[in-house]
């Protein structure tokens, strides 16, 4: 047996660069200590290591090239298993007292021997013999090696492997900091709580380190991908993603909060067109229920919701309705659509589209039926002003305060021969006393009524006698308004009217 395992010279270093490619990989349960053949001769080719009591007093340089370690370093019983397990498992927590063997872990044919001699006890590595292209294939892979040691030591996110128990059996520096950050020991169960279902290869979660509810834990987006040895792990810190959702979404609740107390109903879509946020005021205008709002339906949905409940004005028919949709759609995005819906119910509505921000869009709707209401009243009521004033003998005329002609009625048109009504430009007090003074005799009234329409001081109704130059006499009387504006009334004096007549 001693000529099977005497390993030829230069076959230790091959069995290190071995076990190096090994020692990323998932172990497996161990092979229960067996008796072992009696103890073997110590030689420096092999992969051998002496303990005296609880410590290394010797170890052949294919040892330290397996275990990772300089000339000089005689590590402890717990140091030197702890550099061993990732190759053949888990040992004895102490040296044992009797002979024993492990299976090396994914390595066919490879043991390790544990063999008690006295007070001392003696470690050697035994594998089979390599062919001449493995070495060349080890030795390529070995050179690799420790660039990417220390790609993995170097690389930010936790990287760790568990094997189907979920028990983790390897890790980078990373991952060791990651359980630092928490108090937990990395070569504990592991602090990412996942749940890895039968079934899958990959799997994306998000965990999150800590006590929950305090603002101290990090979250993890972890990707899981099953392999031969079990699960591989890494994570990603999505502490900045998990703040900006955070923010976000406060920031929609105080908006919402806002928005709760307006009386203007609000609807915002995001880039595909979906309802993300709208305030009661919306529920109330249009009688949508707020569990189809709440499903965020897409704006098509919305608009046609809205047109069945006739809360819109009716279409001519349902093609020519899907081509003005899209229409509002693009003049909204545009920052153009303004419209306005008289509605069946006799109610009006504003609606009024905005581009939002990330290509979304914001529609207001706005119940306009008071204000429209009054605007007809007033308009109304100041067309019936102007039919009595037109029903008047004299010939009436308002400036406003900055001198425009505001109003005139029919007798001023007969009067004067002129109709303000069809000039383009405003026809100003300047203009008008002009041509009052060609139809008249001389007389000193005219610039009195430019500076009375123009001034801002108090001002005092006064009357002034006029003749026109076709023999009829007018008494002109000037009269101030509220506002600043200046009423005018030029009436025939009776006996020059029936003098003509």
């Amino acid at each position: 047996m001693e000529l099977t395992i005497a390993l030829a010279i230069g076959i230790g270093a091959g069995v290190a660069a071995f076990f190096g490619s090994v020692f990323t990989r998932a172990p497996r349960a161990a092979d229960s200590p067996e008796r072992v053949p009696p103890p073997l001769p110590f030689k420096t080719a092999d992969t051998e290591i002496l303990l005296i009591g609880d410590r290394v007093a010797h170890m052949t340089q294919g040892a330290r090239s397996l275990l990772d370690l300089g000339d000089g370093e005689l590590p402890d019983w717990a140091t030197l298993r702890h550099r061993l397990e990732p190759f053949f498992g888990p040992l004895p927590d102490a040296p044992p007292q009797e002979a024993a063997s492990f299976a090396a872990l994914n390595a066919s044919g490879a043991r390790l021997f544990l063999l008690p001699e006295g007070t001392m006890l003696r470690l050697h590595v035994q594998a089979g013999c390599l062919t001449d292209g493995q070495q060349l294939r080890m030795i390529q892979d070995q050179a690799d090696t420790p660039r990417l040691q220390r790609a993995i030591a170097l690389v930010p996110c936790p990287i760790w492997q568990s094997d189907e128990a979920q028990r983790v059996t390897w890790y980078n520096a990373a991952y060791e900091d990651a359980c630092a950050q928490v108090g937990a020991a990395p070569t504990g169960p592991a602090p990412f709580d996942l749940a890895l279902p039968d079934g899958l290869n990959t799997q994306r979660a998000r965990i999150a380190l800590g006590a929950r509810g305090e603002d101290s834990k990090f979250w993890y987006e972890v990707q899981s991908h099953r392999n031969r040895d079990g699960w591989m792990h890494f994570a990603t810190n999505i502490d900045a993603i998990i703040r900006s959702e955070v923010n976000q979404r406060n920031f929609l609740q105080t908006l919402t909060r806002i928005f709760a107390h307006l009386p203007i109903g609000l609807a915002i879509f995001d880039r595909d067109r979906r309802l993300v946020l709208f305030n009661p005021a919306l529920i109330d205008l249009t009688g949508l229920s707020a569990e189809f709002l709440s499903s965020r339906p897409n704006l098509m949905s919305l608009f046609d919701t809205l047109r069945e409940g006739r809360m819109m004005p009716e279409p001519k028919n349902y093609q020519s309705w899907r081509e003005h949709l899209s229409g509002v759609i693009a003049a909204a995005s545009s920052d153009l659509y303004v419209e306005t819906w008289d509605l069946p119910s006799g109610l009006t509505y504003r609606i009024t589209g905005r581009p939002h921000p990330d290509c979304g869009i914001a529609f207001l709707f706005e119940d306009i039926s008071s204000e429209i209401s009054l605007t007809r009243r007033f308009r109304q009521e100041l067309e019936q002003a102007h039919f009595v004033l037109d029903c008047h003998e004299e010939a009436i005329a308002v400036f406003s305060n900055q001198g425009g002609l505001s109003f005139c009625n029919e007798a001023y048109t007969a009067l004067w021969s002129e109709d303000p009504d069809s000039c383009v430009a405003e026809l100003s007090v300047t203009e008008a006393t002009a041509r009052w003074q060609a139809a008249c005799a001389p007389s000193p009234i005219w610039g009195d009524i430019r500076d009375f329409a123009l001034s801002l001081r108090d001002r005092a109704a006064w009357e002034a006698p006029l003749h026109m130059l076709d023999g009829r006499s007018l008494l002109c009387r000037v009269v101030p308004m509220p506002g600043g504006a200046t009423l005018l009334r030029f009436s025939v004096e009776p006996e020059m009217a029936t003098a003509s007549g």
